[in-house]
């Protein structure tokens, strides 16, 4: 297996962290980024690696990232969008004004990347968008609005999230697929981590509850992201598609409308340089 370059969000805990530790123990370059200073360098540490953080509810932060990225790589040949967060049950505003889950999930990660699509063109690289079964589970996709200005509750802004990172997989693939890039989504499973802490999470009883106990690991989360991040797009699996357990799975009815994914794309693109 040829070593390859992989950036890595969500990479200071969880199934980030487990997933850098695994790929950099096979060889590869892995590049760790995080919110947090002490925690990101406690896991570059651990592979040898450089690291980066960046807070996605700040996006002059996802832009400098990009910058620091495209000076220090001539090329990536795999960017895993792992960063995301379910917040509490009162809407919050970043300073950018948009819905906190919104920015975090979903359009830090797609400004990340379109900052990063010529060098992911010219190496032939692939995305990796680590979704959820909340995409099923919570999301009631209104087109209008994005913002979650009404109707917020903190599972259906999440929902809502990963099913749009569904959408983004889809149009991703099929712009840039035939010149060289590619793009998939997963599903890690649902992981013991710190990941949902927030007072009035619909699954903060998940995560920090009882049922923790028996919560799947982080490497196990770890295990379908390491698998697409390693194998050849488009031959060991095909691109464009949400996986569960490193195989293609069904999505929310509204993955696969390509008009759909257009106009969130398009909305995207206007919100970002608006």
């Amino acid at each position: 297996m040829a070593p390859k370059t992989i950036v890595i969000t969500g990479a200071s805990d969880g199934v980030g962290a487990a997933a850098a530790r695994r790929l950099a123990a096979d060889g590869h370059h892995v590049v760790p980024v995080g919110r947090s200073l002490e925690k990101t360098a406690a896991v570059a540490e651990d592979i040898g690696s450089e690291y980066f953080t960046a807070d996605f509810a700040d996006l002059s932060q996802v832009r400098s990232l990009a910058s620091d990225l495209l000076q220090r790589y001539p090329r990536i040949d795999v960017l895993a969008n792992n960063a995301g967060a379910i917040f509490g049950k009162e809407r919050q505003v970043t300073a950018d004004g948009h819905e906190m889950t919104f920015q975090v999930n979903y359009l830090a990660p797609f400004l990340l990347t379109r900052l990063l699509t010529n060098r992911l063109l010219d190496s032939r690289g692939t995305v990796i968008n680590t979704s959820s079964a909340a995409n099923r589970l919570f999301a009631k996709l209104d087109i209008t609005d994005l913002e979650e200005q009404r109707n917020y509750t903190p599972q259906r802004a999440y929902g809502n999230s990963k099913l749009e990172q569904i959408l983004f997989t889809e149009e991703f693939d099929r712009r840039y697929r035939a010149a060289g890039a590619t793009s998939t989504a997963f599903h890690p499973g649902v992981i013991a981590s710190g990941f949902s802490s927030a007072e009035g999470s619909a699954m903060r009883s998940v995560y920090q509850g009882i049922l923790g106990r028996f919560l799947q690991s982080p490497e196990k989360g770890a295990q379908t992201l390491v698998f697409l991040a390693e194998g050849t797009p488009g031959a060991d699996y095909p691109t464009g598609r949400y996986f569960v357990r490193s195989k293609p799975a069904r999505a929310n009815r509204l993955a696969g409308d390509h008009a759909l994914a257009l106009d969130l794309w398009n909305r995207s693109v206007a919100m970002l340089e608006g």
